[in-house]
């Protein structure tokens, strides 16, 4: 039996619900890590870090195709799952900009929105994975029907693509982490591009 088939067999009767809590242990941990050291600037390590989670979450969920293709690993079942889990800290990230970065001060959340080119293009992002996270069931997919909601999920690509700009950009300067990031988000959708390509 080939290391695919082993670990396809491995994951064939482990449900993706247990995803969940388990994706959820980063963002407690870093919540209980900040209460206990807050540092200097406690609000910005909780957001900041919410944030990374997120795009790491986006990684893992943009991988299940690409190892499925050349490696014959199928992890497909839990792509939902990671999903929605991004979109969870995407969400918490905007929450603590809001509610404790801001302190709903929506005069001030106004001049980022408008003003600066960082907020600009997460905000963007969130919202195109509004949809996508709404959309993200079973009834959804027949409503819709499955072309249909599809392309709609294609959205995901250049959400991630905004997602990894906007951590260049809050950088200020070009640093290595935030291009990283950017460089694989860029490899991931480049393959699914050029799969695409391929197909056409």
């Amino acid at each position: 039996m080939s290391v695919a088939q082993s670990v396809n067999a491995a994951v064939r009767g482990i449900p993706a619900w247990p995803l969940y809590p388990l994706l959820l242990l980063p963002g407690l941990w870093l919540f209980w890590s900040v209460l206990q050291n807050p540092g200097p600037n406690p609000v910005e390590t909780l957001e900041h870090g919410l944030g990374e989670y997120a795009l790491k979450a986006l990684i893992l969920g943009l991988l299940i195709t690409p190892l499925r293709d050349l490696l014959r690993i199928n992890l497909v079942k839990y792509r939902r799952a990671i999903g929605l889990m991004a979109f969870f800290y995407v969400a918490a990230h905007l929450v603590v900009y809001l509610f404790l970065d801001q302190q709903l001060n929506w005069g001030a959340i106004f001049r980022d929105i408008t003003k600066r080119p960082y907020i600009i293009v997460g905000v963007l992002s969130f919202l195109i994975l509004i949809p996508l996270a709404l959309t993200s069931n079973n009834a959804s997919i027949r409503k819709l029907g499955p072309l249909v909601w599809r392309r709609l999920h294609w959205g995901v690509y250049p959400a991630v693509i905004l997602g990894a700009v906007h951590f260049v950009l809050m950088k200020k300067t070009w640093q290595v982490e935030p291009l990283t990031y950017l460089a694989i988000f860029c490899v991931l959708v480049g393959y699914r591009g050029w799969k695409a390509l391929r197909r056409t």
